[in-house]
């Protein structure tokens, strides 16, 4: 919990009284690998933590799986697409490790926005950060070759490269794990 805490203070400042407030309002919630935090068509209904673990946010086009984000330690989990209006999520939120969340219903979040001092500046910019990485996100699916993205890929998440499969990086990056393979083979070979 205490890990909790500190994101948050990462955004406000919270009193002795505001810490206890949070302390009632998360749930904690443990995942096995392969567990679904979220399955697409579920309405996502809580906002999570992750103090340990790994998630992996992904959906199927095509009949295939594409990974679009993982969540890890210290990352907040949610899929605001589904959770701000209350539909049907598009996307699958999986644990890929064994995971320890804190979750909080979609009532506590409010509570928390009211209850503590500075609250709604905390769910603003908490959603702000969530804005300005699907925003990058998108423009590197537009713009960058697949080595570039799997440098980005690198870059964002440099202690993942060895908890994911394969697979999930080759997914995220938007390529065939063969192709994958190359891009790294190409790049160790400078």
């Amino acid at each position: 919990m205490e890990a909790l805490i500190q994101a948050i203070r990462h955004f406000i400042k919270l009193s002795p009284e505001e810490v206890l407030r949070v302390q009632e309002l998360f749930v904690q919630r443990q995942l096995k690998a392969g567990d679904y935090f979220l399955r697409e068509g579920n309405v996502c209904r809580d906002v999570a933590f992750i103090e340990k673990g790994l998630l992996r946010y992904y959906m199927i086009t095509n009949g295939e799986e594409q990974v679009l984000h993982f969540g890890r330690e210290n990352d907040f989990a949610c899929s605001y697409p589904s959770y701000l209006p209350q539909t049907p999520a598009r996307t699958n939120i999986q644990a890929v490790e064994d995971t320890i969340l804190y979750t909080a219903s979609r009532e506590n979040m409010d509570l928390l926005y009211r209850d503590l001092k500075e609250g709604e500046r905390f769910g603003r910019m908490a959603i702000e950060g969530v804005f300005v990485w699907v925003m990058e996100q998108m423009n590197s699916m537009y713009t960058d070759t697949p080595e570039q993205r799997y440098l980005g890929f690198l870059s964002t998440y440099p202690d993942l490269a060895q908890r994911l499969p394969q697979y999930h990086i080759a997914s995220y990056v938007g390529v065939k794990p063969q192709s994958l393979s190359r891009i790294r083979k190409r790049m160790a070979e400078r």
